[in-house]
């Protein structure tokens, strides 16, 4: 067994077996070792695929990650023959016959596939417990919090060492949150950068792109490099950058004008340690010769959650209406909330959906205005630390007057109540700044520079910071990040051993 597996980033275990060091079954005996014994406890992994990546492993393998254990996401990340469930009882057992395009590429880069990490059904929260799975995931910082979601068991694997980098998904946070929770680096990408296809040309209306969760700048970098580009039938193609993003990270960024903010867009509380994330951040960028001060965009927040929410109901309908389609599946199929989304989904006309979605366009201008005068729009990451495991479950009256609702199908007047302003509120409370970037398309990341204790005596705990930059401007961003990497390294902290 290859016994110095984890203290190598995913670059590193390419030149390892590119050199013949060591052998792509020794590694992948390392990580399929490490996740035997920590995944039992965490639950990052839902679907193993050990004697496929075996096979794998075994023949002539190609590409700058070759030989390199991973592991995907259990959401629109399909691997032709395996079941892909996204977190959902009514599509455990629907097995695709085609791998996604961000797959194939995976593949193409030499990645050895070896399991599926779970997520929240169909993606919808930031938080992985789907009731489809025996046991929620866990936090390997704090194993009664969350990783977040919905890319939770891709930053569970990432945290624990069972990868050095794992695929995840972002449509509202969904690599930024989860990585800020489990101390990791991730970069969600400009829309249209990374493929969606084949079956979706942009998923979410565009918010939601894929790339990886990592402990390193230069895996996302250089995964970045092996995956981005345009697809057959893609609706648009974005401009490529002017050289590898692996290149552009050899060098500093220029001195940057980076405008910050620590208030909730929604004007709901943000914990002490996520604005001393921030602080923090800007002290240090200020240290390393930026420009850094107080402003924020132009947004009206909380129209852009009810925006943010009504795409999030409208695809929640259309998500269930495609599992009963593939597999036949009941409402037993479906989590209770899920199906109260559902129901809300339905009760939005055409009309109401269009308008919402046409009014993405003034977030897109308020925030390209912004960037006009600052090149980097620096929050925290998430406006408070990772929930305790069963925090937020639907108290058992909910859930009463939530099964009588959905008997008399009363999604419209649901609407009529207000009930939508309270669940924007609650549901986005806890994550407001994430959401921004992906109704306007923009690339952003979560940097991990910060830890502590939230509670007298308990462990500390990781508080990311975000970065928004203009639309297609990954390169400064990453290249931002290698500084900040290098200036306060997070890569050698590890969480306490389940």
């Amino acid at each position: 067994m290859f016994d110095e597996y984890a203290q190598h980033d995913a670059t590193a275990l390419a030149a390892l077996i590119s050199r013949r060091e060591v052998s792509a079954g020794e590694v992948l005996d390392a990580a399929l070792a490490r996740a035997a014994q920590v995944n039992p406890a965490l639950a990052a992994i839902c679907l193993p695929m050990a004697p496929i990546a075996r096979e794998r492993a075994a023949g002539p393998l190609a590409g700058p990650f070759a030989g390199v254990p991973f592991l995907l996401k259990d959401m629109a990340q399909d691997y032709a023959g395996v079941p892909s469930p996204s977190g959902s009882r009514a599509l455990r057992h629907w097995v695709p016959d085609h791998y996604s395009e961000v797959v194939r590429r995976f593949l193409d880069a030499g990645l050895v596939v070896f399991g599926k990490t779970a997520s929240p059904e169909f993606a919808l929260k930031a938080e992985t417990s789907p009731r489809v799975w025996p046991q929620p995931t866990r936090n390997p910082w704090d194993p009664a919090r969350t990783p977040g979601g919905s890319s939770g068991g891709a930053a569970a694997a990432v945290a624990a060492g069972i990868v050095p980098v794992a695929g995840a998904s972002d449509g509202g946070g969904s690599i930024r949150i989860p990585a800020s929770y489990c101390g990791l680096f991730g970069l969600r990408p400009s829309r249209g950068r990374v493929p969606n296809g084949p079956d979706d040309a942009e998923h979410w209306e565009g918010a939601s792109s894929h790339h990886v969760i990592s402990r390193s700048v230069r895996d996302s970098a250089r995964m970045l490099d092996a995956i981005a580009g345009p697809e057959h039938g893609a609706p648009f193609v974005i401009a490529p950058p002017s050289q590898p993003w692996a290149g552009a990270i050899a060098r500093p960024p220029r001195r940057l004008r980076i405008g910050f903010s620590t208030r909730s867009p929604l004007g709901t509380p943000v914990h002490p340690q996520c604005v001393a994330a921030v602080e923090r951040a800007a002290a240090l960028l200020a240290d390393l010769g930026h420009h850094v001060e107080e402003a924020a965009p132009a947004v009206d927040g909380p129209d852009l959650a009810r925006c943010y929410v009504t795409m999030y109901f409208g695809q929640t309908a259309a998500a269930m209406a495609r599992a009963r389609a593939l597999t036949g599946a009941g409402n037993d199929g479906f989590e209770l909330e899920t199906r109260i989304l559902g129901l809300l989904g339905r009760a939005v006309s055409a009309g109401e959906y269009v308008s919402r979605h046409a009014r993405w366009n003034r977030f897109s201008h308020a925030l390209a205005d912004f960037h006009q005068r600052y090149d980097l729009y620096l929050t925290p990451t998430t406006a408070q630390p990772p929930n305790r495991i069963g925090e937020l479950d639907t108290p058992p009256g909910q859930q009463r007057l939530a099964r009588r609702v959905l008997a008399l199908r009363a999604g419209r007047l649901l609407m009529l109540t207000g009930m939508v302003d309270e669940l924007v509120e609650t549901s986005l409370s806890r994550v407001p700044f994430t959401q921004l970037s992906n109704l306007t398309g923009t690339p952003s990341m979560s940097v991990p520079l910060h830890w502590a204790a939230v509670e007298e005596g308990g462990p500390e705990l990781p508080f990311g910071v975000q970065f928004v930059a203009p639309f297609g401007d990954e390169a400064t961003l990453l290249q931002l990040a290698a500084q900040l990497e290098q200036a306060a390294p997070w890569g050698g902290r590890r969480p306490p051993e389940p």
